[in-house]
C-alpha cells in the first residue's frame, strides 16, 4: 500500500458488511452463539456429575491416564511441565500475558479487539473460579506443585484455550490457531503430568475457555471484522490524510 495514500477508515455499523465478509461476521451469529453455549453446557454437566460422585471421585479414565503419568514420570519431562505451569499461572497469566496483549492490540488501533480480549479473559476467569468453588473437587494425592483448592475445571487449560481462539478470531491466522491449539494441548498435559488435574478437569478447562471466547465473539464479530479490515499503523503514526 502506498504511504501516500489516507488510511481506509473503518465502515460504521449502520452500514452493511459487504458480500465478500465471511458469513459469521454478516449474519450467521447463531452458530458462535449456539456451539459456545454447548461447550458452557458440557462444562456444567461434567461439573454437576462430578458433584453427585461420592467425594468428586475422578471417572475410571482420569485414574487410568493418571497410573500411566505416574509410572512414566522423568525429569526431562518435569522441567517443560513446570516451565508450562509458570505460563499458564500466577503473574505471568493474570498480569503480564493479558496486559501486553491489550496494550499492544491498543497500539495498532485495535480497540473493539482489545475489549473483545479484555472481557474474555476476566468472564473465563471468573466462571473459573465459581466452578471450583461450587464443585470442590479434590486435586490428585500425587501434586508436584502447590495449588489452590479447586480441581475442576482446570484454570491453566480454560486460559490457554481462551488465548488461543480469542487470538485466532481476532487476526485469522491459521499458523496461530495452530500455534494455540498446539499450547492448548501442551498446558493440559502439563497439569496432568504434575498431578494438579485429573484428565476431566483439563477437558473442562478447554470446553469452558473456548465456549466463552467463541459465545462472546457473537457481539462483537461485525466489529471485528471492520476493524481488522482498516489499516493498523501504530498510535505514533499519523495518517496521511489525517496530517
Amino acid at each position: 500500500m502506498d504511504p501516500e495514500q489516507p488510511t481506509p477508515e473503518i465502515p460504521p455499523l449502520s452500514q452493511p458488511l459487504p458480500s465478500s465478509a465471511p458469513a459469521p461476521y454478516k449474519v450467521a451469529r447463531r452458530w458462535p452463539i449456539v456451539s459456545g453455549i454447548v461447550a458452557l453446557v458440557f462444562v456444567l454437566l461434567i461439573g454437576a456429575v462430578v458433584v453427585f460422585r461420592e467425594n468428586g471421585l475422578p471417572f475410571f479414565f482420569d485414574t487410568e491416564w493418571m497410573n500411566e503419568i505416574i509410572e512414566h514420570r522423568n525429569p526431562a519431562w518435569e522441567v517443560p511441565s513446570l516451565i508450562m505451569n509458570s505460563l499458564g499461572g500466577g503473574v505471568i497469566a493474570v498480569f503480564v500475558v493479558p496486559l501486553v496483549s491489550i496494550a499492544l492490540l491498543l497500539v495498532f488501533r485495535r480497540p473493539w479487539a482489545a475489549l473483545y480480549f479484555t472481557i474474555a479473559i476476566i468472564v473465563s476467569a471468573g466462571l473459573v473460579q465459581i466452578l471450583k468453588t461450587v464443585v470442590g473437587r479434590p486435586r490428585p494425592e500425587d501434586i508436584l506443585v502447590t495449588a489452590d483448592f479447586g480441581s475442576f475445571p482446570s484454570g491453566h487449560s480454560a486460559n490457554a484455550a481462551t488465548l488461543a481462539v480469542t487470538l485466532g478470531i481476532i487476526f485469522v491466522r491459521v499458523w496461530i490457531w495452530v500455534a494455540g491449539s498446539a499450547y492448548t494441548v501442551l498446558m493440559m498435559a502439563s497439569r496432568t503430568y504434575l498431578g494438579a488435574h485429573w484428565l476431566s478437569d483439563t477437558v473442562g478447562g478447554l470446553l469452558l475457555g473456548a465456549g466463552v471466547a467463541v459465545l462472546l465473539w457473537a457481539p462483537f464479530a461485525a466489529r471485528l471484522y471492520r476493524e481488522r479490515e482498516a489499516v493498523h499503523r501504530p498510535i505514533w503514526m499519523h495518517s496521511a490524510g489525517a496530517s
